[in-house]
């Protein structure tokens, strides 16, 4: 296990994130997608949770399943085994068929016997998916590696004051829930790329909180939130980010 400070180290080592893996490259929030990450170097791994009726958590962006996968309607209203009958590969690339909606655990199953932090954003924000998914993350001994991202300033309060977990929030963007004592329970904010400026990132700094970018996909984006002083990137195409940052050349 690395001993640098888990997300932050310094103000000049800002942290690579894979956006749902390498969404640009392979099937998003896919175990192939999330081992191709890991494979190019990345510092983390960013992915969404959502509960099925019989309570198990799976991996996946949209609400709703038509996008990405073979099945259609919304993913909540399924069971694990229902979602299992669908395809998450084939849409990106026929190369991909047989790719399938992820369980959290296959997921932390990857990444447990690494030091690869975790961005772990509640598209589910049911109190019950919640607690299950900061559980299951402690069961794996986790707690000091991810963060609990969501748009739902209600679900970071939450996973802050009653679980004492890291959050992320995205205050520029969330126009229901906010509250005078959101901000309290933010380790960090998400902020776009079209957003990103020095002043905007210094005045997160100065009240003790993150400012994390999404998403750096080209060498020119990623040079943009060194010079806006973000701390953390995340990156559709890692490659860019780990070539300016890192000095890698990862192979697709």
């Amino acid at each position: 296990m690395s001993d640098r400070n888990y997300w932050t180290q310094s103000r000049d080592h800002i942290a690579i994130i894979g956006h749902r893996g390498a969404r640009a490259l392979y099937p998003e929030n896919t175990m192939v997608s999330f081992e191709k990450a890991v494979e190019m170097g990345v510092d983390g791994i960013e992915t969404d949770v959502h509960m099925t009726t019989d309570g198990q958590l799976v991996l996946h962006h949209d609400d709703l399943l038509d996008r990405t996968t073979t099945g259609s309607g919304p993913i909540e209203a399924y069971s694990y085994k229902e979602l299992m009958e669908f395809d998450a590969g084939v849409k990106f690339s026929p190369k991909y068929a047989g790719e399938k909606i992820p369980r959290l655990e296959e997921f932390l199953d990857l990444v447990q016997n690494t030091d690869l932090l975790l961005n772990v954003e509640m598209k589910d924000y049911r109190p019950e998916a919640l607690r299950k998914t900061i559980e299951t993350l402690d069961r794996y001994g986790l707690r000091d590696r991810y963060v609990i991202a969501s748009f739902s300033a209600t679900v970071t309060t939450m996973a802050h004051k009653l679980f004492g977990v890291k959050t992320q929030g995205f205050p520029l963007y969330m126009v229901k829930y906010l509250t005078a004592e959101t901000e309290l329970h933010y380790y960090a904010v998400g902020i776009g790329m079209q957003d990103v400026t020095r002043e905007l990132t210094d005045s997160y700094l100065a009240r003790g909180i993150e400012p994390w970018c999404w998403c750096a996909d080209t060498e020119e984006a990623v040079q943009q939130g060194i010079d806006g002083g973000v701390t953390m990137i995340t990156a559709n195409d890692p490659r860019p980010a780990l070539k300016v940052l890192r000095g890698k050349t990862a192979d697709e």
